[in-house]
């Protein structure tokens, strides 16, 4: 990204959300017509998640995919530049009163938020509300991006971003000083520190970080889902309650239990999901490439 793309961020920034949502719609559709090896991936994802789809049904929802892509990249100047209380206005929170309960009582927090188009939305909401601990990948080929995104989640509050390369240990003692930890697990890593676990029936490489970062914290896990409203109606984040039962003994079991959590989230919103991720980019050994 340049300085004159950000630039068209903050001036669409002062928009109002209803104009703002119509325009990024428009660009999302752009998107699906001109970036052909994102609409590639996107209808990749699809076919092998939604296999029951007739092929119109499927370009159907990935038009309507990227009309939610659009969105939520236009949206991002309000992230980096809206105020507070346009913020609070926009992005509606559910379910603090969770998180609080656990941390009066002195147990450390994950928050499990899968990777739906209103996420940066649905993180920057949570830090008006809470000093959290995130994982933060560096932009290293993009460094005004990176700064960007960088001021974007750490604006409000006393929010500390750590690095992959830190490690687990800086992560488990911010979660055990009360900061909880909003933890982006579902996406393809690669083989390190991965199992091959069921997503919508098919072997997908999935970090076991979940189940390992409760077990060493002593961590409860709280899902944490951010659903993009129609039009200017904003976005609202839902924490629920902390999971039962978990973690087990059982790595896999647990990882397992994640995806199929996803996945029924998933199915409540499919559009939202981010799909132009290679999702199934790695595969068990002998398995041809899909992507």
């Amino acid at each position: 990204m340049s300085r004159l793309g950000v630039g068209v961020f903050w001036l669409l920034h002062w928009l109002p959300l209803a104009l703002l949502s119509r325009v990024g719609e428009v660009f999302g559709l752009l998107l699906y017509v001109f970036a052909l090896p994102r609409r590639r991936v996107v209808m990749t994802n699809l076919r092998l998640c939604f296999p029951d789809q007739s092929v119109a049904e499927r370009r159907m929802l990935a038009r309507r995919h990227f009309r939610g892509v659009g969105r939520s990249l236009l949206e991002r100047g309000l992230v980096w530049w809206g105020s507070r209380e346009r913020l609070e206005r926009i992005v509606r929170i559910e379910g603090v009163e969770r998180v609080r309960a656990l941390q009066a009582a002195g147990k450390p927090v994950i928050l499990l938020a899968p990777h739906f188009v209103g996420l940066d939305m649905g993180g920057t909401r949570v830090t008006m509300a809470f000093d959290i601990v995130s994982i933060y990948a560096k932009q290293k080929k993009n460094p005004v991006l990176d700064r960007w995104l960088y001021h974007g989640r750490s604006r409000f509050g006393d929010q500390l971003l750590l690095s992959r390369q830190e490690g687990v240990r800086g992560t488990v003692k911010a979660m055990k000083s009360g900061r909880p930890f909003y933890y982006l697990p579902d996406m393809d890593y690669g083989r390190r520190d991965a199992i091959f676990v069921p997503f919508f029936g098919v072997q997908a490489a999935t970090i076991t970080g979940l189940s390992r970062l409760a077990r060493v914290a002593g961590a409860a896990v709280l899902p944490c889902v951010t659903r993009m409203l129609p039009g200017g109606q904003g976005y609202v984040v839902e924490i629920g309650e902390a999971w039962g039962d978990f973690p087990t003994v059982d790595v896999e079991a647990d990882t397992r239990r994640m995806n199929a959590w996803i996945e029924s989230m998933v199915r409540t919103m499919p559009e939202q999901y981010y799909w132009v991720h290679r999702r199934f980019k790695t595969r068990p050994e002998g398995e041809p490439k899909l992507y």
